[in-house]
């Protein structure tokens, strides 16, 4: 009820005395009649305050009052006429200056009239308005048991509360058509706000400085990472009953969708995880491009493979899972399995040149929801069933490249793996240190005692393509130096670096130790 309908109750002729006509807008939960000085400690908020008066003693008295009362968040005050035959002035400059409506009562209506009009009216409207809410409710059920898409409810709800929404993931993929457009910073702005708040719901401002409330859908002990999100534009506390309750309602709809897809997903988990095992174990089996197919994957069709692991100490493969499922929706799904290598595996059928932007950006989303950890993936060139062998190794060397990044989320493509150096650095230390000491040791070691200057020379002399004079110009040495060590190196070696063979091995066994540990046993 507003304070304008107490004005319009015929019968009780109440008038306002203030001059403010946005105050007719503010809302009536309840009356409390009081006579006491200094009524606050029993104003929760929100209430008609109705007065005879009784506490004035001298105009001082009235800024004392309505002080008390407005600050304690009453909505309006009434006073009666009764007692002294009209309204002081002094009561009425008072409540001017707090901002409170001031409502005179005729001195023929009673207390009681007034309070039995507003109890009526509020509760009345309360038993509207739920009656109204489970209107909605059943709607929606209804709505939803019809097949409708989960993004018509959404446009239905803004259209009939006149506010704009979005329900999003923690990867900020759209759930449903959107009223107004959001660019990508606008839902970089939600995401972040929705797994960095302390608490849900919170409200964050987007970048033209409209402000939007966020509310969690589903359990909220759920992570947070993998939990769907209702953003609605306005501020959360100015919300009516009626519009918290709309979108209260699309909430818990949008909760039920998301059990119900949680389940299909879970249906198919397992055929995924079987899927990933046969093909990692050997992909030219028949039965494992079989399990494939059952997988939602065509391996007679262009795909791509992604690999994703995280770098804590807990255990997030269902989360990985679950987010690495969500981004990969966009393009028609795929098979996401778990590896027995402990990273999370997926397989899906696209030609898209930008995947893997797509992953950096939603993945890099995250970053706010997983605290210190990092987020690693590897993605494989594009692939068919027959070389899919080959793209789980593109995919693992581009993870152990991602080992190397430094950010919350790192994304390596196999095409990054574009040179022999990069392929050899994706392998494991232990691999690389055999690596340089097969090949290297024995120069290693006559430097280390020696102090020689072979392993620069060396390194000098492949980086100027084998030149003897740029070489000596570099190290500022005469020319039959160079000669002198570059022969020294082959002999130690037992290498021809004239030999294309040779000289890459000796070039990729260098590039694999720091300069810093030239002179030093590798």
């Amino acid at each position: 009820m507003l304070v304008k309908d107490l004005l319009d109750a015929t019968g009780l002729c109440i008038r306002l005395l203030t001059s403010d006509q946005d105050a007719l807008g503010r809302t009536l939960r309840w009356t409390y009649t009081t006579d006491l000085p200094d009524p606050s400690r029993y104003i929760a908020g929100g209430e008609l305050v109705i007065t005879g008066l009784v506490w004035r003693r001298t105009p001082a008295d009235s800024e004392v009052f309505v002080r008390a009362v407005a600050e304690s968040g009453a909505s309006a005050l009434a006073a009666g006429e009764g007692l002294l035959g009209h309204i002081p002035r002094d009561l009425i400059d008072a409540c001017e200056r707090h901002g409170l409506p001031l409502l005179a009562v005729p001195d023929n209506v009673s207390f009681g009239e007034v309070t039995e009009f507003l109890v009526g009216r509020v509760t009345g409207d309360r038993i509207a308005s739920l009656n109204s809410s489970l209107v909605r409710h059943r709607q929606l059920l209804t709505a939803v048991a019809d097949g409708r898409a989960l993004d018509e409810l959404a446009l239905h709800t803004s259209r009939e509360t006149g506010m704009a929404c979005l329900i999003f993931t923690a990867t900020g993929r759209r759930l449903v058509a959107e009223v107004v457009a959001f660019s990508d910073a606008d839902v970089d702005t939600l995401t972040h706000a929705a797994l960095s708040s302390e608490r849900l719901p919170t409200t964050t401002t987007l970048s033209d400085g409209e402000p939007y409330s966020i509310f969690g859908i589903g359990p909220s002990l759920a992570q947070r990472t993998t939990r769907w999100f209702l953003a609605v534009a306005g501020d959360m506390d100015t919300f009516l009953p009626a519009i918290s309750d709309a979108f209260g309602q699309l909430a818990a709809i949008a909760a039920l969708d998301r059990a119900r897809r949680e389940e299909g997903r879970l249906v198919r988990r397992e055929i995924a995880d079987q899927a990933v095992a046969l093909i990692e174990a050997d992909s030219s089996r028949p039965e494992a491009l079989t399990r494939l197919r059952q997988a939602a994957v065509d391996p007679d069709r262009p795909l791509v493979v992604i690999r994703i692991v995280h770098s804590g100490k807990v255990d997030l493969r269902e989360m990985l899972r679950t987010v690495l499922s969500d981004t990969l929706t966009s393009f028609g799904g795929g098979c996401v399995g778990a590896s027995t290598h402990g990273d999370i595996v997926a397989i899906v059928n696209t030609e898209d040149p930008y995947i893997a932007q797509t992953l950096r950006t939603r993945l890099s989303r995250l970053g706010s929801g997983i605290g210190r950890s990092r987020l690693l993936v590897g993605v494989s060139s594009e692939a068919t069933g027959l070389t899919i062998d080959g793209a789980l190794r593109s995919a693992r060397h581009a993870l152990d490249m991602s080992r190397q990044g430094t950010g919350p989320v790192t994304v390596t493509t196999g095409a990054q793996l574009t040179s022999a150096v990069s392929m050899l650095s994706a392998l494991p230390d232990d691999v690389r240190r055999s690596f340089v000491e097969h090949v290297l040791a024995p120069l290693l070691e006559y430097d280390r005692r020696a102090d020689a200057g072979l392993v620069d020379t060396l390194r000098e002399f492949l980086a100027t393509g084998g030149s003897w004079n740029r070489t000596a110009d570099s190290l500022h040495v005469h020319l039959n130096t160079v000669r002198y060590r570059i022969k020294r190196v082959e002999e130690l070696l037992g290498r021809d670096l004239g030999s294309t063979e040779d000289r890459l091995d000796v070039y990729l066994a260098l590039q694999s130790i720091p300069r810093s540990s030239a002179t030093g046993a590798a």
